[in-house]
């Protein structure tokens, strides 16, 4: 008899303990997902919040933790090479870098998107350029007539 209540609670026990292990895993998950946010040292990025609409950059790379109606964009801030697709030798590449100071004219410009889900699924079968997400927005603005203070150019291939 004792036995039986000592393999019973030992099975009590084991239960509770993954229990115990399944909801602390669950917690951590839910808390990295809704709440944390992660940015390169090379990474400006750029919160939004969706209720009061406010905008602000987080300048520092690494880990941060914002409310889960915050949302996060990332923009790479170092030198791009952006160039036009073409046979043809009319057009030459671009070194390009969004600078940081001008955030806000971008976001007055473009207006906020999270490019995450954007960039995930691409249909451009055939392609090795993705027409969407931020290497398209600097070749657009790159070789676009009007020249906005957020793009810099630091040199044109010829």
């Amino acid at each position: 008899m004792l036995k039986t209540i000592l393999n019973l609670t030992a099975v009590i026990w084991r239960k509770k303990w993954l229990r115990i292990c399944a909801i602390l895993v669950l917690t951590i998950t839910m808390f990295y997902f809704f709440f944390m946010n992660y940015t390169e040292p090379t990474d400006l990025g750029i919160a939004r919040d969706r209720f009061t609409g406010k905008t602000w950059a987080q300048d520092k790379g690494g880990w941060h933790i914002t409310p889960f109606w915050v949302s996060v964009s990332t923009i790479d801030t170092r030198p791009v090479r952006v160039a036009v697709n073409s046979a043809g030798h009319g057009y030459s590449a671009k070194l390009v870098q969004f600078d940081k100071k001008y955030w806000r004219e971008f976001i007055d410009v473009e207006g906020f998107y999270y490019h995450w889900w954007a960039n995930r699924i691409s249909f451009n079968y055939g392609y090795d350029e993705e027409y969407r997400g931020m290497r398209d927005l600097l070749r657009g603005y790159a070789y676009g007539s009007v020249k906005y203070p957020f793009l810099k150019l630091i040199t044109e291939y010829q």
